[in-house]
């Protein structure tokens, strides 16, 4: 397959005494996001969408909740394995759209800087990332802030060069004795001798 699609959702309580930050930015608001980590609603969606790809798991697999080395750790670190799990798949991210659901504050103002930041984060052109806002009208929802991802992978082609290299590198090619250890002189080395047999009987002691 060459193409996969992800889809990653999450959500966070707002908790008052605690920095607020979203799709990698630090935001002036009463409240933060309540969450083990620093409750990063964005990239933890964003994560999710990656590793669901290429169907690694979660982010709850990779950094458990009740792991105190993430305790208000920076979600960009979840991120980055995320983008590791996908390289080592074979794929790179296409394009990436999100959407914030919640009342306060506004990300209208901000998603430009966001998007810029998000887009940093993953190492792809500000054109393939997308982040737009919702209220969270008659669902009841004022005081949670919630984010939904998709992403499209495309798998990553080898160049021919690169190909033809791994077919040399595959096939068995004949070396002599001789390049062996001329080789092995270069690096300050000598071939290995063989072993020689001795005979069963002593050739010197014939009666």
């Amino acid at each position: 397959m060459k193409i996969r699609i992800g889809y990653g959702w999450d959500s966070h309580a707002f908790k008052p005494g605690v920095p607020l930050r979203i799709g990698g930015l630090a935001i002036e608001h009463p409240e933060g996001l309540a969450g083990h980590s620093d409750g990063d609603v964005l990239l933890h969606a964003i994560t999710d969408a990656l590793l669901g790809a290429v169907a690694a798991g979660d982010i709850g697999s990779f950094f458990p909740p009740g792991d105190p080395r993430w305790k208000g750790a920076d979600s960009a670190i979840f991120l980055n394995i995320a983008l590791e799990e996908i390289q080592n798949a074979g794929y790179r991210i296409a394009n990436v759209d999100t959407t914030l659901v919640l009342a306060a504050p506004r990300i209208g103002p901000i998603a430009g800087e966001m998007r810029e930041r998000v887009a940093s984060l993953l190492d792809i052109p500000l054109g393939d990332i997308s982040i737009k806002a919702k209220t969270p009208e008659g669902l009841g929802l004022d005081h949670v802030a919630q984010a939904h991802a998709t992403v499209l992978l495309e798998r990553v082609e080898e160049s021919d060069d690169l190909k033809v290299l791994h077919a040399e590198i595959g096939e068995e090619i004949p070396v002599s004795a001789g390049e062996i250890d001329e080789l092995l002189g270069e690096l300050g080395g000598s071939s290995p001798k063989p072993a020689i047999k001795k005979p069963a009987y002593d050739t010197e002691d014939f009666t």
